[in-house]
């Protein structure tokens, strides 16, 4: 039955709710800017390349990935990868985005601690992501307490992974941010066009994290509920 229903649903329901709502607005906010033209006629490419000369960074490539705002960094690569939706762009939101993965950059190059704790916390998330529900579903379907708490116990490795990641993403966008105002890169109206779309992509972590938290909560709650009906 706790498998299937139970009352605690409410609180993966009001994650996934959460979650929407930030991706909605994150995609029609990026939608929006998209139709707004930096009057400098540069594309997002050119954009990140500017940024990364202009921080002194040359080791690092800047590649086209398919796919809409698959963009990221990859520290161990060294590579800035831009997707459809930004590569060859002139919106001021492909700017924006292109702008803070260059924030990555910037990042990596400094040695900012956080992203450094990130990266070291990869290996440990994905052991917690992979392992923690098979745990913790056969642990209540068997009644073994141990195992499910086990399972809870690495889920948090998800969460706390998460945690870390809010101060990473929202350095990166105020770095961004910072770079397209003093080498004047947009003018003051397209840096509140772009500034918009990095604050919707900043709260989808948000309510990734908030997520994984009720769902932590809700595992917590289970696994005790479950022990007590054992005893």
């Amino acid at each position: 039955m706790y498998l299937y229903w139970d009352p605690t649903y409410i609180l993966v329901i009001i994650g996934a709710f959460i979650c929407l709502m930030a991706s909605l607005n994150v995609k029609a906010t990026f939608s929006k800017y998209s139709r707004v033209y930096n009057r400098r006629g540069m594309t997002a490419q050119d954009a990140a390349q500017a940024i990364l000369a202009g921080a002194g960074i040359y080791d690092v490539r800047i590649e086209y990935v398919s796919g809409s705002l698959t963009d990221h960094y990859s520290p161990q690569e060294k590579v800035l990868r831009l997707s459809d939706s930004t590569y060859n762009q002139t919106s001021v939101a492909a700017i924006g985005v292109a702008a803070h993965e260059c924030g990555h950059a910037i990042q990596d190059y400094e040695g900012y601690a956080p992203l450094k704790l990130r990266s070291a916390a990869v290996p440990i998330a994905n052991i917690g992501s992979s392992l923690s529900w098979p745990l913790i579903i056969i642990g209540i379907i068997f009644g073994i307490g141990g195992l499910a708490r086990a399972g809870v116990f690495l889920f948090t490795f998800v969460v706390v992974f998460q945690l870390i990641t809010l101060p990473v993403e929202f350095n990166a966008s105020h770095r961004a941010m910072r770079i397209l105002r003093d080498n004047a890169l947009l003018t003051d109206s397209e840096q509140d066009c772009a500034r918009s779309v990095l604050t919707a992509a900043a709260l989808t972590y948000v309510a990734s994290l908030l997520s994984s938290i009720l769902q932590l909560f809700r595992l917590i709650v289970l696994t005790q509920g479950n022990n007590r009906r054992r005893r």
